[in-house]
């Protein structure tokens, strides 16, 4: 792993930042991960997140990649990071609600669908115009808006790849100009795997999520 990390980290410029996607590897994985300085992990499903938290040193910072369901939003909002998959205001809801009661501000990413495959979830630029044409950010007092979250088609066309990075970018942009002007936090753009982060960073990523290229295949 420390072979791999080097190589990652040499590949990844300082303003970018790598989260290391440890679903479904085991503890003791992770520990060696974090003794070679990694401190941003991202998981995909609540159970594996919140047993992970309770195990491992306190000071990691937690990323909520996976599809987030409303009614598991209250077992990781004492904790989480950051949740890069908010993609309906009925969760924004709901992570503002367990946000206050937790007494914290809870950082998010707006999820769009980018990809060509039909089973990756996300908001459309028109639904999020919508929403944020009739709500003011700062209805939700409770979430610190952060950036955007996208996931591209799993191919190996670059060209494909560059396109669907570019759109989340121009998204990010007229969300940035339209509706969060004055959010200073509001400055993410989170995109790019292990199979593509290079062409997402090229193309304007400031977070990637790096898995099997970090931890091995699974």
């Amino acid at each position: 792993m420390k072979i791999a990390l080097n190589e990652i980290n040499k590949s990844i410029p300082d303003k970018v930042t790598l989260v290391a996607v440890s679903k479904t590897k085991p503890i003791p994985l992770l520990e060696l991960a974090y003794n070679l300085g990694i401190r941003n992990f991202g998981e995909n499903r609540v159970q594996e997140i919140v047993e992970k938290q309770e195990g491992l040193p306190k000071d990691i910072k937690w990323h909520f990649i996976g599809h987030l369901q409303r009614n598991k939003v209250k077992y990781i909002a004492p904790f989480v990071h950051l949740i890069h998959s908010v993609d309906s205001v009925r969760l924004l809801n709901e992570i503002n609600k367990c946000a206050k009661k937790n007494n914290r501000k809870i950082s998010c990413l707006l999820q769009f669908h980018i990809a060509e495959e039909e089973n990756k979830f996300g908001l459309s630029l028109e639904e999020s115009i919508t929403q944020f044409g009739q709500n003011e950010p700062n209805k939700w007092e409770n979430i610190i808006f952060c950036g955007v979250m996208g996931m591209a088609t799993f191919t190996n066309d670059s060209n494909q790849l560059k396109k669907e990075f570019s759109t989340l970018k121009s998204i990010f942009e007229t969300l940035k100009k339209n509706h969060f002007v004055e959010h200073s936090n509001f400055k993410e753009i989170s995109m790019g795997m292990s199979q593509d982060y290079i062409i997402a960073i090229e193309e304007g990523s400031t977070m990637v999520r790096v898995g099997s290229a970090l931890f091995g295949k699974r």
